[in-house]
Order: C-alpha cells, then structure tokens, then sequence
C-alpha cells in the first residue's frame, strides 16, 4: 500500500493542475472558436479571466461577426464590452448594415451604443422607414375657427446623426409647430379643409429633421376637424370683461353720490343746529330787553299778537292751497 503513495502524488498533482487550467481556460469556448475558424489563443482566454471579462460574451459574438464576413477582432470587443456597451447589439447591427449595404463602421456602431442609442434598431430603421403619428394638433386659423389636425410622419435613421441628434419628441414638436404656424397664417378654415396636403407641402420644406437623427421622408394628413370659434369665445370674453369695468365705474359713480348725499345732510342738521341755538338765544334777549328797559310789556305783548297773527296767516295760508288743488265735483257727484 505504501509502494503506491509515490506513484499517487504526481496524478494528484496532474489532476490539481488540470482543474486548475479548466478553472481559467473555458476549454469548450476555445474548441468551438477553433472549430469555426476564429484565431484566439488560449492566454488571451487565460488574460480575459485575469482582467474578470466573461469570455463567453466575446467568443460568441466574435464567430458570429467572421461568419457574416465582418473584420472585428477581440481586443476591440473587449474594450466595447469593458466600455459598458451591447457587444452582441452592436455585432448584429454590424451584420444588418453590411446586408444592407450600409455604410456603418465597428466605432460608429460603438460610439452610437454607447450613447444609450439602439443600434441594431436604428439600422432597421434605416431599412424600414417609421412611422410617427402626433397627437391632436390645434391651430387657429386667421378667421378664428379653431381647426384640429392628426399628422403621420415617416422618418428613417440617419446612422451619421444618431450621436448627438434629437429624437422622435424634437420631430413630433417641430411638425407641430409647422402645423400651427400654417393654419395661422390661412385666412380661413375652409381653405384648409381644402387643401390639407398645403400643410404637408409647406411643413415638409420647413427642413424640420435638421439637428436630428432622423430624415423626414413625407408628412401626411391623417385627420382634420373643426373646433371652436375660439374668435367669437374671445369677444365673449371681452364683452363680458368691459361689462364688469362698466358696472365697477358705476358702482364708483353711486358711491360717490351717496357719499355726497350724506354730506349734504350732515350739513342740514348742522344748520339745523345752529337755527335752533339761535332761537335758544331769543328768550334770553327778551329777558334781558325786559331788565334793561330796552322792551316794554306792551311791545312784547305787542310782538306776541303779530307773532300769533303771522302763524294764523300762513296755517290759512295752507289750508287754502290743500282747498285749491282738491278735484272739483260736479253736481251728480262725478270728479
């Protein structure tokens, strides 16, 4: 049993060894790379396990792109990869722009993937034409109607735009805007019930898809409806507002009369008062015209008598004038 310990130790040893390559060296992923004709060696496998690169994520789609007739290497994978990028996004983009004869390069197609773009779909974009559809567009023409507008816009990427272009929003506000200012300047809203291809035709010379990622290929009316009379809303509006202004001016006007009424009688019962203090005043005179000798008993009952009679005058003075106005009836007692 002990003769068998020294021949053990070295298989032990081969085995260690060899678990321990398989550990760093995904065997089956460099067979199948060999397999279909990709160059890889094995201590670029070993340096992708060093530097905590999945191997499986750069093999795969490095087969696919030499299949498809793509020059791509490894290391230019990896560092996508690395990078934080889609490495098989941007392969597959890479195999759709070839078969398409499109012009699209592996730093273009990274470059647009690491911009948070998708590649691949804005290389089948290019290919198939989007359509975009806006919302309910309202504009209002010259005369005040208020016309409402669907539009479909078909775009396709632009590859050379993709990095730093606008996207569909900017589109959608651009052909919206061209809309509104078309319809504003018709002098009315049948002419654009009309001619609604007047609008695509001037929305669509306006140049909208510059600064963006995509190109315009036509601008389509889908719908058109009519709203409001946003013009008559308007005057309603103004009528009511000058009728509110008017009714404040003369409620002003009232309360400045009113003021001035009650002015005007405080200043009544001011004199008032001060006719009232005089006549106070009167007996006190008398007295004392009495005292000094000023007025004698006769004239005071003198002044007493025409006082009296000038009071009975201007009573029958009265009743007269209530006799005068009264309606005179005739003898069967008819007015």
């Amino acid at each position: 049993m002990f003769d068998l310990i020294p021949v053990a130790i070295p298989i032990i040893v081969v085995i260690v060894v060899v678990v321990i390559f398989l550990s760093f060296v995904p065997l089956g992923l460099w067979i199948s790379a060999v397999s279909a004709g990709v160059r890889v060696s094995i201590f670029s496998l070993i340096g992708m396990r060093l530097r905590r690169v999945r191997a499986d994520k750069i093999i795969r789609p490095l087969i696919k792109a030499q299949k498809a007739g793509m020059n791509v290497n490894a290391n230019q994978l990896e560092s996508h990869l690395l990078s934080g990028g889609r490495v098989d996004n941007v392969v597959d983009a890479l195999i759709a722009a070839h078969r398409a004869n499109l012009d699209l390069s592996f730093e273009r197609a990274a470059a647009i993937d690491l911009a948070g773009r998708n590649v691949f779909e804005a290389v089948r974009m290019s290919v198939t034409p989007k359509i975009i559809e806006t919302p309910w567009i309202s504009a209002v023409a010259i005369n005040g109607i208020e016309v409402k507008v669907i539009a479909k816009v078909t775009v396709r990427a632009n590859l050379a735009r993709l990095v730093g272009g606008a996207g569909e929003e900017t589109i959608i506000a651009r052909v919206g805007e061209g809309i509104v200012t078309t319809v504003g300047s018709s002098q009315s809203h049948k002419s654009v019930l009309e001619n609604p291809d007047l609008i695509s035709r001037t929305v669509l010379s306006k140049g909208l898809d510059n600064g963006t990622a995509f190109e315009i290929l036509s601008i389509d009316i889908a719908d058109v409806d009519i709203g409001r009379n946003i013009g008559a809303h308007l005057q309603i509006q103004q009528a009511e507002a000058d009728k509110q202004i008017a009714q404040a001016k003369a409620e002003e006007r009232r309360a400045t009369a009113i003021a001035k009424e009650q002015e005007m009688r405080a200043e009544v019962e001011h004199m008032k008062a001060k006719v009232v203090e005089a006549e106070a005043e009167v007996p006190m005179a008398l007295a004392e015209a009495l005292r000094s000798g000023n007025l004698g008993v006769m004239d005071y009952y003198h002044m007493q008598n025409v006082q009296a009679d000038t009071s009975m005058k201007n009573n029958l003075g009265a009743t007269d004038l209530s006799k005068m106005f009264q309606p005179k009836k005739d003898p069967d007692g008819k007015v």
